[in-house]
């Protein structure tokens, strides 16, 4: 008779895989989804269809979700331009500003920390000719606001900095950047992917002119997002970057993705609706995992600034332990690393490294996403395993064993053979 080996005892409440990585993407909410279905069977007109119905009802469903997208961020459904996500939404606010506004200047800012697709598009611009500042940041993940002013010159038409960071969950001081921008007469554009829908967003009261927003970061549809674009004061000009039907004001041709348009929308309006009692859920799970991790394990590093930080991000070194070890340590848990796992490199993140933070740190790193569907049943499952698989492998590190010992690694001499 064969024996099996039982698996240990699950928490009531808790089913593996967990998925604690809500900020490279979300699930989507089964509220969406139904107000998704009929335009994919029966209600499947092209919205650029003015001669029947099926045409009209499609237009109807993409205008309520210009308007439910405008709501959450304090703007009008015309300054709502639809997207094929935010990387698509990025390079059309650059790329697109930087060719309307070139006769005015050809300087842009931004910061070492942004996500790779306003980097990269910003890397594009400097081979047309534009002159880009790349501002570092503090410790803490965040801007000086002195370095901004002393950046700016005659010739900036453009600054773009990120509201809320995807690794580190730290929050620009978005309100006082489009201050000085409007001040300055210069435009001010924020990739909000990670802070539309989590944390009170008003483009006004901020003075952002331009903001790319996702679907697939609040539990809306992937493939479809959306870039805000100012139409008063100042009223905000973007050049196409693709031709066609001249859909979109012009600024961006090609049918629109209807089912996934009514997906995005309905996804804003129950951010809308949810989202104070959401933030609030969503921080005691985080602190409560942040404690039972700090209670329980010496030599760990929080990173970014927890006073301006997203409700569900907590990014934490664990010292002494590699990063992709612990990975595979707790692989029924979804969460990312503090190193891309680009082809045969094994980089430390770029964004921890511009916080000052050495490689073995950065590498050690753990970014826990937290979201919707997460409960504290999982948060203390994850908090658990993590403590025990870090505590097996610094039993296996010698570094950790000379570091408890009080002993500086940073000075040891160590021997080739």
């Amino acid at each position: 008779m064969s024996t099996v080996l039982s698996e240990p005892k699950l928490p009531a409440g808790v089913k593996l895989p967990i998925y604690m990585d809500n900020h490279a993407t979300t699930p989507l909410d089964p509220r969406v989804l139904e107000t998704m279905l009929p335009f994919f069977t029966n209600k499947f007109g092209n919205a650029a269809s003015r001669n029947h119905s099926f045409g009209w009802e499609a237009e109807k469903a993409v205008d309520l979700a210009r308007e439910q997208i405008a709501k959450l961020i304090g703007a009008t459904a015309k300054e709502i331009i639809f997207t094929s996500g935010a990387t698509e939404s990025n390079n059309l606010a650059i790329k697109g500003i930087g060719e309307m506004y070139r006769e005015r200047g050809n300087h842009i800012i931004t910061q070492v920390t942004e996500h790779k697709a306003v980097l990269d598009t910003c890397k594009r611009m400097e081979k047309l000719g534009y002159r880009v500042t790349y501002l570092p940041v503090n410790a803490d993940g965040l801007i000086e606001m002195d370095d901004l002013k002393r950046a700016i010159d005659d010739k900036t038409i453009l600054v773009t900095i990120m509201f809320a960071n995807n690794e580190i969950g730290v929050i620009q001081p978005i309100e006082e950047i489009g201050k000085l921008c409007h001040e300055r007469g210069i435009l001010f554009h924020t990739d909000a992917v990670q802070a539309v829908g989590k944390i009170p967003v008003d483009v006004n009261a901020m003075n952002i002119d331009v903001l790319s927003l996702s679907g697939h970061k609040i539990y809306g549809p992937k493939g479809v997002g959306a870039l805000y674009v100012r139409r008063r004061n100042p009223r905000v000009q973007i050049a196409a970057q693709m031709d066609g039907g001249g859909h979109e004001r012009g600024m961006r041709s090609g049918t629109l993705n209807v089912p996934g348009i009514v997906g995005l929308g309905m996804a804003c309006e129950i951010a809308r609706l949810e989202m104070a009692e959401e933030a609030a859920k969503l921080i005691a799970m985080r602190d409560r995992l942040r404690k039972k991790l700090e209670s329980n394990l010496d030599f760990i590093h929080l990173n970014g600034s927890m006073e301006h930080h997203l409700p569900g991000n907590l990014n934490m070194s664990f010292i002494h332990v590699e990063g992709e070890s612990l990975l595979m340590g707790i692989n029924d848990i979804a969460v990312s690393s503090g190193s891309a796992c680009t082809s045969a490199t094994l980089e430390p993140s770029y964004v921890l490294k511009a916080l000052g933070l050495g490689d073995d740190v950065a590498h050690s790193s753990i970014r826990f996403g937290l979201g919707r569907f997460n409960t504290p049943a999982e948060v203390d499952y994850v908090a658990d395993k993590v403590i025990d698989v870090v505590q097996k492998l610094r039993e296996l590190s010698p570094l950790y064993e000379m570091a408890k010992e009080g002993i500086d690694l940073t000075k040891v001499q160590w021997q080739a053979h």
